[in-house]
């Protein structure tokens, strides 16, 4: 196993904590000097808002535990391609180097939808990496979003037969 796959199965972790609460499986870990600084995953349902992305997460963390806003020798490790909210926080973090699992076809602003962290017209640049560990990071989000329709079947199902 490779340094940067052992990072994104950390993150792989963590994504597997959103999906034990029964939130989409997003993780994040970001390193430092060979170290994990922050990790966070998706808790939009539980907490009831719209910020508790994972990357949100691990760059609060990172930030505190760095005493700085600036990650500028950091990397992000994140199971799915960043949102443009997230994109936009790891501009603002300045980190260079983001690995990312799976792409994000509806919202992904790595390159997917739009290249938020290549875009010329900021003052920062995010240099990304995308597919590793993808095939694990892909499936698990199908398998979850698989078992959220059959779950809503059933209940459809149980209603209808009142």
């Amino acid at each position: 196993m490779t340094r940067e796959e052992k990072y994104m199965k950390a993150a792989i972790r963590e994504a597997k904590k959103a999906w034990a609460l029964g939130e989409v499986p997003i993780g994040c870990v970001i390193v430092y000097e060979d170290k994990i600084i922050g990790r966070g995953y998706n808790r939009r349902m539980v907490d009831h808002s719209a910020l508790a992305h994972a990357e949100i997460a691990a760059i609060k963390k990172a930030c505190k535990r760095m005493g700085d806003w600036r990650l500028e020798e950091c990397e992000l490790y994140v199971t799915l391609e960043p949102c443009p909210m997230c994109a936009g926080a790891i501009v603002q973090a300045r980190i260079p180097k983001v690995y990312i699992g799976s792409m994000n076809p509806k919202a992904g602003c790595a390159g997917s939808v739009l290249n938020l962290l290549d875009e010329k017209g900021f003052n920062h640049q995010v240099e990304t990496e995308e597919g590793l560990l993808g095939e694990e990071c892909s499936m698990m989000l199908k398998e979850f979003f698989k078992e959220l329709r059959e779950k809503r079947k059933k209940k459809k199902e149980e209603k209808a037969g009142e």
